[in-house]
């Protein structure tokens, strides 16, 4: 079987072994960039290897024209694919602390080359070591390198002049990814610039999750992202929030309930406020 969107720990439990699958840690802190490193070495999922977010999942930061994470270069990416081991026969399953937002970065970025055989870990390490039969390790496992052949992306991307266009278009819902005082301009904690994209509405990525951490079933996020879409297919959908890391989750939430694959705004927020002729709006949408 195939896992695309979702693992359930007591499922990963039965395959963490198998020679064919490959676990990412993705553990990461915007506030300590060194912890994941720290937590990962301290123990992780049996055969995991470490991803970080800086290194790994983004490319280098350009003052002035990039956002915060710029997507890698293609011909890097394909290369740390490579390394890792993964070819089309790998089934790879990312997990981070709980809320699968830098998970889901990674499962967006192998849909992005094609690879279609990626999950996330639904509820994270913590609902690993949940489980009392589940194993630990220190150990850094070495990986045979296999060849990554890139084919056709799994969605669409949108850059800025695209998305400073479909705004207002009625064929299209911009969809802005982060916590509703961010949207509305109210605080802004990490970027120089406070706002929205003009046109965009409001779904913060973390209310895809129940209480407890572990993402709400299908049912309920169909019914909140066809709510959304307003009766427009996925690909008309564009999602965006600071760096274009949470907004993945969104996407990852909306294939998981069965509506396709949406497009996303990588440079999001965080690239458009480096260009002072951008316009931004506060408040709700209108």
């Amino acid at each position: 079987m195939t896992y695309t969107t979702l693992i359930e720990a007591e499922t990963l439990l039965g395959h963490y072994q198998e020679a064919d699958w490959l676990l990412v840690d993705c553990r990461f802190s915007l506030a300590d960039p060194d912890a994941g490193k720290s937590l990962y070495a301290a123990g992780h999922i049996p055969g995991a290897i470490y991803a970080h977010l800086d290194d790994d999942l983004s490319g280098a930061v350009i003052p002035g024209r990039t956002g915060r994470h710029p997507l890698p270069e293609r011909e890097k990416l394909i290369a740390t694919f490579s390394n890792w081991g993964i070819d089309e026969n790998v089934q790879v399953v990312a997990y981070d602390d709980k809320t699968g937002m830098v998970a889901s970065r990674l499962w967006w970025l192998l849909r992005q080359l094609g690879h279609n055989k990626v999950a996330v870990l639904n509820g994270g390490f913590a609902a690993w070591v949940s489980m009392p039969e589940a194993p630990m390790s220190r150990e850094v496992p070495r990986r045979e390198t296999r060849r990554f052949f890139p084919s056709a992306p799994i969605g669409q991307m949108a850059d800025a002049d695209q998305v400073a266009q479909i705004g207002y278009d009625p064929a299209y819902v911009l969809v802005d990814s982060r916590e509703d005082f961010r949207y509305r301009g109210e605080m802004e904690p990490i970027d120089p610039v406070a706002g929205h994209i003009p046109g965009a509405v409001n779904a913060f990525f973390l209310d895809n999750l129940d209480p407890d951490g572990y993402f709400r079933n299908e049912e309920k996020l169909r019914e909140r992202f066809v709510k959304i879409l307003g009766g427009r297919p996925a690909e008309k959908a564009v999602f965006y929030c600071g760096s274009g890391v949470s907004a993945c989750h969104n996407l990852l939430a909306m294939a998981h309930a069965g509506l396709g694959a949406a497009t996303i705004y990588p440079g999001s927020w965080s690239e458009w406020v480096t260009d002072p002729a951008r316009p931004v709006n506060m408040g709700e949408h209108p």
